[in-house]
């Protein structure tokens, strides 16, 4: 990405690169095989469940141009940039659970916690309100 212009902040945005990360390459290289793998009849026949196959499938395309993006512009400067779209899982991606868990903490400090000095908090929810495992 190029230098910030004068006008733009301090942090301009930088597309992470996924394809790159050591978790990707593994998943891209080895998907395929292990589908076909627990198909088989040889691992008692359970087939892997289609919702962890979607999820697998979802997080290959996070993060990657190809799959859409959405075109910014920068309103001081005019630069403009792609964002690529993100997978907004559950399960196996980390950029989109890391931005779940920043949203839930922000959400949390500033409507839920009261404004008082607190160290440490724990969040306990009663199984009947759990979501189902």
């Amino acid at each position: 990405m190029a230098a910030a212009s004068p006008g733009c902040g301090p942090a301009p945005y930088c597309r992470r690169h996924p394809e790159q990360t050591v978790l990707y390459q593994v998943v891209q290289q080895h998907l395929e095989t292990y589908l076909a793998l627990a198909g088989e009849d040889d691992w008692d026949g359970q087939r892997v469940p289609a919702y962890v196959e979607r999820e697998f499938r979802h997080y290959l395309e996070c993060g990657i141009l190809a799959y859409g993006f959405a075109r910014a512009r920068c309103p001081d400067c005019g630069h403009d940039f792609l964002v690529a779209f993100s997978c907004k899982g559950r399960g196996l991606c980390p950029s989109c659970n890391a931005r779940r868990m920043a949203e839930t903490a922000a959400h949390l400090v500033d409507h839920v916690i009261p404004p008082l000095p607190v160290r440490q908090w724990v969040l306990s929810v009663p199984k009947r309100l759990r979501w189902p495992s």
